[in-house]
């Protein structure tokens, strides 16, 4: 199989390699965050648009095509997923909009060579957005057992917790929920209205798992796959961090090729909230890869 040559790792904050991100990685001490950009296609990689998930903004344009005729339709943004998504539920029901997002997201769809050689990198704890299930598909192709927990949107439920993990047994949160629990998805306004709510229930019935609020104060968080020009990504991340000693938060490091000026300026430069690596995932994850397992990344999955 052909192999990638070694590009560099880069960011805008004056071409840092981020060593400590590194070693955490190595030793398993790194919170893998997973957004819907980590399938973002590559023709280079034989990774085309047909065999990976849309993005939010077309997938709510798709539901907009079909829920453009109903006087509930927002009109003048056919972008807004959440705005989108409710207006499609409320004229064929839940079910069907779910049986849309898995059509979208899983029928005849496939992980990218970059979704797999992340997988075979030893992070312990992944916590992903993202409904699909492509990324334990590369967990168990790397010869790994992810164990998986969904988001429960139920008030005041107890979260269950008693799962071990390690390299070869990650421990995978499925934030915004999983295409095979249907009440688990978060996509509408309404959904991430109660999202919100559930994220300040108290400590036996918060919605994540301790072993994930725990170890966001003591290893390094690396997003891929996000902008956080995104709103909700960003109260995501202030609430995961909420009420946390700012003196026992561990950095953070965001994948964006453009980060917006604005927040960048923001969250880097005043708040030192994250540090943004200024490149595309298909640059990234190659690099990443040679620097933590000293091989190259295979072209195919």
């Amino acid at each position: 199989m052909p192999l990638l040559d070694q590009p560099t790792i880069s960011t805008v904050a004056g071409n840092t390699t981020y060593d400590s991100v590194v070693a955490s990685i190595q030793k398993g001490e790194c919170i893998l965050f997973l957004g819907a950009g980590v399938h973002f296609p590559n023709n280079n990689f034989n990774y085309g648009t047909a065999l990976c998930p849309p993005l939010g903004t077309e997938f709510s344009k798709d539901l907009a095509k079909a829920c453009s005729f109903s006087t509930l339709f927002p009109k003048g943004n056919v972008s807004d997923l959440q705005r989108v998504s409710m207006c499609y539920e409320l004229e064929y029901g839940r079910r069907a909009l779910v049986d849309k997002i898995r059509d979208a997201v899983d029928v005849g769809k496939k992980p990218s060579p970059a979704v797999c050689a992340l997988a075979q990198l030893p992070f312990q704890l992944v916590i992903t957005t993202n409904y699909d299930r492509l990324f334990e598909e590369a967990l168990v192709k790397a010869g790994k057992r992810p164990v998986v927990h969904v988001y429960n949107p139920k008030d005041g439920e107890p979260t269950s917790d008693n799962w071990t993990h390690d390299e070869m047994n990650p421990y995978i949160f499925k934030l915004h929920g999983d295409i095979q629990t249907p009440e688990s998805i978060v996509i509408s306004d309404e959904d991430y209205i109660q999202f919100v709510l559930r994220m300040s229930e108290k400590e036996t019935s918060h919605p994540v798992p301790q072993t994930f609020r725990y170890n966001l104060s003591r290893w390094p968080t690396l997003f891929v796959g996000y902008s956080l020009l995104d709103y909700n990504l960003r109260l995501l991340f202030k609430t995961l961090r909420w009420k946390m000693d700012k003196a026992l938060i561990n950095p953070a490091y965001s994948v964006d090729p453009y980060p917006d000026p604005l927040i960048f300026d923001v969250w880097h430069s005043q708040k030192k909230y994250v540090t943004f690596v200024a490149q595309d995932v298909w640059t990234f994850v190659p690099a990443l890869y040679k620097k933590v397992t000293g091989r190259a990344m295979r072209k195919n999955c």
